[in-house]
């Protein structure tokens, strides 16, 4: 059974293949079209398709569109309601539906030989729930779906069973979670359905001193629902104009929203075990994008296992659309991981670079080089295997850098064009992190945050955050044997077992994802050496050679 999976309606357009229950591939589309999240998630958008991820999700399988069974939509226009009877400010709402209704046909277009009977509506909160449920390598667990929106509704409560979801409860619009702290993104002057994560790290800052006025409009009900609307955001703080410098009124209401946030999900993942008794718990939707709001529940919640979709936000949807009718037809498999992306032959790689005329060298092994350069506190581009699905930099396009060195925060905020206050993350392998961070662990995804023991913290400045914690990487030797290796290359030198890794972009850029995305930035960005597969391109040695020609 060859099914495609397909988010496009909101924002984060993506897709994924599913042959015979296992993923195949997934990919999503700003990785092409080099626009960040693919589009606005604006009425007038909603009729752009991943075209060019679904092409080569089919192509990586040697499909055509008409060689597939089925194909997956993350939406049911059938389901939605106007946007006035939901309480959202929305005039053009009926767009996007319009849109909806008519995606068989345009996918036909955009995928020459696809009929469109064989697209299916998957609505947008089960896909979100399949995504999580059906992908995490613990079958029969509660599932918890909390987003800005779906079709009416906000959050998906329940449980797969056997591979068949019992929805066990669900909170109508207007009342959403994710676009209360969308209205907090804005006011704090960052661009919403974008920059969430930037509210986040800012709320470290911050002390919870708006708490109180805060549970008064986002608070649960007691019943497995909650109320999160109308939140008088200006009646709090004045909103800061985007550019300008931030206040400690700003960072007091990121951590009181923060922490607000953190309460209710806990609340809801205790109501949700009440109804299961579950021993695992899977999240997905934007908001388990939250990584300080996913350590709370692993840490405090009655669950056992916590997994989050590495994709959470909506471009796991067209993972969860294909895995939701593939499950129906008989059993899936866990995803494998999240490099379900673009790859290339060694090959392949060597001739982009020949095409380029880049001067590049070909070491005994590539993990050794980049770690020595890393000891000499070089900035690394690592450019290894498929690319990512998420928005996490997971050892495949990764920036990488010394951890010792607390300068290298600046540094590499300032190669990236960040804001100051933004973190780094850290890399460990899996058998070393417990004796230097407290947490959910293993934590491959990069989606929980833990705590950083003391007699560790002043060894690793650069990875730690103001408030002493780091969002970590375990890396599994048998799941990314390059990677582990030059982790333990680098520590053999500095006896330091962590290396810095952020995502291989700058500001505004989605992740790269091909070789010439790859030299682009590093040819753009102030950065020493490129690994990319097997050979390495020095920053010195390129300009040498071409100021010498």
């Amino acid at each position: 059974m060859r099914i495609l999976g397909i988010n496009a309606l909101f924002h984060d357009p993506a897709a994924a293949l599913v042959v015979d229950g296992r993923v195949v591939a997934a990919a999503e589309e700003e990785r092409f079209s080099r626009r960040k999240h693919g589009k606005r998630p604006v009425p007038f958008a909603a009729w752009e398709l991943p075209r060019q991820s679904a092409l080569w999700c089919l192509e990586h399988a040697g499909l055509t569109p008409a060689d597939l069974d089925l194909v997956g939509y993350s939406y049911d226009p059938a389901l939605a309601r106007p946007a006035g009877e939901l309480g959202l400010h929305d005039p053009w709402d009926h767009l996007r539906q319009t849109y909806a209704r008519e995606a068989p046909s345009f996918l036909a277009e955009a995928l020459p030989g696809l009929d469109p009977e064989r697209v299916r509506f998957v609505p947008h909160h089960v896909a979100h729930a399949a995504s999580a449920g059906l992908a995490s390598p613990h079958p029969d667990s509660a599932v918890l779906v909390l987003d800005g929106r779906g079709e009416c509704a906000s959050h998906l409560a329940g449980r797969y069973t056997g591979g068949e979801l019992e929805v066990l409860g669900t909170q109508e619009l207007p009342q959403s979670l994710g676009l209360v702290y969308e209205e907090l993104t804005a006011h704090l002057g960052f661009l919403r359905s974008s920059d969430e994560y930037k509210v986040m790290a800012l709320a470290a800052y911050g002390k919870p001193r708006f708490l109180t006025e805060l549970r008064e409009h986002v608070h649960a009900t007691g019943d497995g629902g909650f109320r999160a609307h109308a939140v008088p955001w200006a009646a709090l703080t004045e909103p800061r104009v985007p550019g300008q410098e931030w206040t400690q009124d700003h960072a007091d209401l990121a951590a009181s929203t923060q922490v607000c946030l953190e309460e209710l999900l806990l609340d809801l993942a205790r109501w949700l075990h009440g109804r299961t008794g579950a021993r695992s718990l899977a999240l997905a939707g934007g908001v388990a994008l939250n990584c300080v709001a996913n350590s709370r529940i692993a840490n405090e919640g009655p669950f056992r296992e916590v997994w989050v979709q590495p994709a959470a936000g909506d471009a796991g949807t067209a993972l969860g659309a294909a895995l939701q009718l593939a499950a129906a037809d008989g059993q899936v498999a866990p995803m494998p991981g999240a490099d379900l992306g673009r790859g290339w032959t060694d090959e392949a790689l060597r001739d982009w670079l020949e095409t380029a005329r880049v001067p590049y060298e070909r070491p005994p092994d590539i993990a050794e080089a980049v770690a020595e350069e890393l000891a000499r506190d070089g900035i690394v581009a690592w450019f290894q295997g498929r690319s990512e699905y998420g928005p996490r930099a997971l050892g495949h396009r990764s920036l990488l850098a010394h951890p010792g060195r607390a300068e290298n925060l600046e540094r590499l905020n300032h190669v990236k064009g960040r804001e100051e206050f933004r973190p780094v993350a850290p890399m460990v392998l899996a058998d070393r992190a417990a004796d230097i961070f407290a947490g959910p662990l293993p934590s491959p995804y990069m989606l929980f945050v833990h705590d950083v023991a003391r007699n560790w913290r002043d060894r690793i400045p650069a990875v730690v955050h103001v408030d002493g914690t780091a969002r970590i990487q375990t890396v599994d030797p048998a799941r990314e044997p390059l990677v582990a290796r030059m982790l333990a290359s680098f520590e053999r030198r500095t006896k330091l077992p962590v290396v810095v890794n952020t995502s291989l972009n700058t500001a505004g850029r989605p992740m790269v994802d091909d070789p010439r995305d790859a030299l682009e930035c590093f040819g753009s960005a102030p950065v020493d050496l490129l690994a990319i597969g097997p050979y390495a391109v020095r920053r010195g040695r390129m300009y040498a050679e071409r100021e010498g020609a």
